[in-house]
């Protein structure tokens, strides 16, 4: 019987917990992104040259726009929101082309682009279905094995912010202390302080930081009570002179990468919110990469650098608390809206000290790093994979370490191209597309989602076999999965009326001694997949209403069900009988 997917996990996505509850690890997971949103944003902006002005109103909106992002990702409003506890913050992948938007055109060329690069982010997550076999489980493993490994220096770089005057071994030792008592509650503390370990953690960080003087109150002191900041934006510039056409394609670029992070983030969600394993949901994914991509717009719209999700700190957080539950979403994004108005409580929070938040960064880089591993786990590391991933993954850090393009190419396409986030994710990209452009020709059929049309497809199945040189008794079986599969997703509550029959299109592929075959139509709201492992773990009982999966189960070597908004994959993969 296969094992829970996270036995810690006390309230689920679905599940709504405690208000008192919501608010404490709504409070957790604001402390976990509210000094690096600000940071990229102060980053952003001096780098910049911008004016003291501009930065309080672009902290003041980014702050208010992660909380609604936030909220949005929790949400499942018709097809915005990808339904999950997802916390956003302001991304840093988006510093290096921001400040060259900034220095070219000030504020409202940043926004320009950022609007435009949202209307990109949309598109992707609309042509997902069709992007399905190159944006596939070994990218969005890769690219989160990538994240992990190129944010920790950043978190080891934590370590160091200390004032001149402290000890040397003060942020090692504020970091140690932050991590240790972190790992300790959440590895043996009772279930009920183990959602607290988080906070726990970084109040014995803050409390060890205390001897060593690394606090600094000048942020605090210098803020008022309440108040919105004099906004220094001038408003939205769409004019495409040739300044901005020259920075467009970086910004598609990094959008790209952003949004095959987007993917993995939705992947590494679904997984980490259950106690019970579930097939992926695309419809979800798709969900939340328009939830990020009004978020961008938004973002674009209020000229600050753009948001985007934290899986790691979104997956750290629901491991360490054990609560999944949707309404940690909406508090926390109400309290960030909140917190934007009160500068001298976001102050308080900013005070707490680098090396803290550094240990906390170790600790769950490493939880996102395994992560990574378990996706490319489950999309089997045959050979090819494992050249891919392995590839993809050595060329990328090595870039990120040394920059050989940026001699070569000089600035700015130097250091955009020799980013090792974007040279790892364009190396696992090109590869997966090799392979898929290099395989076998495939067969195929369109049809109807109708039974009326199942001589069609099984003349079709027969032609298959002989096409594979299989003999009857295999080609027998791969007509019967097809059969069974057609059968299966057209159960009598499903049925549609005659002038909607959906269209049925059926893919067949050569993967070696086995058949890959592919139904794409709408189908009903279960997932196939979601079945077959439940029927996995059950008594073999003749249930009629499960007959067709079980069959299709005993003639299948797999069956994986891809749910998207206006379409439905199922991929069923038939091997030879045996002996045959």
């Amino acid at each position: 019987m296969p094992a829970p997917a996270n036995e810690r996990i006390r309230y689920e996505t679905d599940q709504s917990c405690p208000l008192l509850l919501a608010i404490g690890v709504g409070i957790q997971g604001i402390v976990i992104v509210l000094t690096p949103t600000v940071l990229v944003v102060a980053i952003t902006v001096l780098a910049a040259g911008q004016d003291q002005r501009f930065m309080s109103w672009a902290v003041f909106a980014a702050l208010i726009l992660t909380g609604a992002a936030t909220a949005l990702q929790a949400a499942r409003i018709g097809r915005l929101g990808g339904g999950h506890l997802l916390i956003t913050g302001v991304t840093p992948n988006f510093i290096a082309v921001s400040i060259l938007a900034l220095e070219e055109g000030g504020p409202s060329m940043l926004a320009g682009l950022v609007v435009v690069s949202s209307l990109f982010y949309v598109a992707v997550g609309t042509w997902l279905p069709l992007l399905r076999r190159i944006i596939t489980p070994v990218v969005s493993g890769t690219v989160q094995m990538l994240i992990a490994a190129m944010v920790i220096p950043f978190a080891l770089d934590r370590l160091k912010d200390v004032p001149e005057s402290a000890h040397a071994a003060a942020g090692p030792c504020v970091a140690a202390v932050t991590l240790v008592v972190s790992t300790m509650l959440i590895l043996r503390a009772p279930a009920s302080w183990r959602m607290w370990s988080l906070l726990g953690g970084i109040a014995a960080g803050c409390a060890a930081a205390a001897p060593f003087g690394l606090y600094n109150f000048a942020r605090l002191s210098g803020s008022s009570w309440v108040g919105i900041p004099e906004s220094g934006f001038s408003g939205v510039d769409l004019t495409p002179h040739a300044g901005f056409w020259a920075l467009l394609p970086m910004f598609l670029i990094v959008t790209l990468v952003q949004a095959i992070k987007g993917i993995s983030d939705g992947v590494v969600a679904q997984r980490a919110a259950r106690n019970r394993p579930r097939a992926t949901d695309f419809r979800l994914i798709q969900g939340s990469l328009y939830a990020n991509g009004a978020g961008i717009l938004m973002s674009g719209i209020a000229g600050t650098p753009p948001t985007s999700t934290y899986s790691s700190f979104s997956t750290s957080l629901i491991n360490l608390t054990g609560v999944s539950a949707r309404n940690v979403g909406y508090t926390m994004g109400g309290l960030l809206v909140v917190l934007a108005f009160f500068p001298k409580v976001t102050g308080v929070l900013l005070t707490i000290p680098g090396p803290v938040m550094g240990g906390f960064l170790l600790f769950a880089l490493g939880m996102f790093f395994v992560e990574g591993i378990q996706t490319l786990s489950r999309a089997g590391l045959d050979l090819q994979h494992a050249i891919v991933a392995g590839l993809a993954f050595s060329i990328g850090l090595g870039m990120q370490h040394q920059n050989i393009l940026e001699g070569i190419l000089g600035k700015p396409w130097g250091a955009l191209l020799g980013n090792g986030m974007t040279m790892g994710t364009a190396t696992a990209i090109g590869l997966t597309a090799f392979l898929e452009l290099t395989r076998p020709r495939r067969r195929r059929l369109e049809a109807r989602l109708d039974i009326s049309d199942l001589p069609r497809i099984d003349a079709f199945l027969e032609e298959v076999g002989g096409w594979m040189g299989w003999d009857a008794a295999s080609t027998g079986r791969l007509r019967s999965a097809g059969e069974e599969t057609l059968v299966s997703l057209l159960e009598p509550e499903n049925e549609h009326p005659p002038d909607r029959v959906p269209r049925l299109i059926v893919v067949a592929r050569n993967e070696g001694e086995a058949v890959e075959l592919e139904f794409i139509a709408v189908f009903d709201e279960e997932n196939l997949e979601d079945r077959l492992a439940f029927l996995g773990e059950q008594e073999e009982t003749p249930d009629e209403s499960e007959l067709s999966f079980r069959i299709l189960r005993h003639y299948a070597s797999s069956v994986r069900h891809q749910k998207y908004h206006g379409m439905d994959i199922v991929t069923v993969r038939v091997v030879p009988q045996e002996g045959s």
